[in-house]
């Protein structure tokens, strides 16, 4: 009784650890280009970010906020990109990874399957891809604010 006892503790113990290592991606980060600010939340178990901070909100020609003009779906092409959700449904898989997800691009209108990386508890490797990670492309982010508990 007394080992069934100690392998739950041990076992809660460590599903309490890698709860709070999957919790590190929650915060604010700036991508490597600076234009953008994305905002890292758990929902559900899964990490998403949205836009919260665009360099250049505006669009120069119209003055209107900056929308997802070159979405392949028309219909979201009006939809204003502060606030906008790039990254969706990352999972954490252990060892300062998160996988299972992706990143779009709305400079490009392109969706990439994703493989996020903690280099440190302020940097993130986004490595962005079509089919096979080796040929793909790589993003350092910094953050710039935790999640507050």
């Amino acid at each position: 009784m007394k080992k069934l006892m100690f392998l739950m503790s041990l076992m809660m113990f460590v599903f309490a650890a890698q709860a709070q290592d999957a919790d590190a991606l929650t915060g604010v980060w700036e991508p490597g280009h600076g234009k953008a600010k994305v905002k890292i939340d758990e929902i559900d178990g899964k990490f998403y970010g949205r836009i919260v901070w665009l360099k250049e909100p505006d669009d120069p020609d119209t003055g209107e906020p900056k929308t997802d003009k070159n979405n392949p779906d028309e219909s979201m092409r009006d939809v204003p990109l502060r606030g906008y959700r790039i990254l969706k449904d990352f999972e954490y898989v252990g060892d300062g990874v998160w996988e299972n997800g992706t990143i779009y691009d709305p400079e490009k209108g392109e969706t990439y399957n994703c493989v996020i990386t903690m280099k440190n508890e302020d940097t993130l490797e986004i490595r962005g891809y079509i089919g096979v990670k080796t040929f793909g492309r790589s993003d350092t982010w910094r953050r710039l604010k935790r999640k507050k508990k």
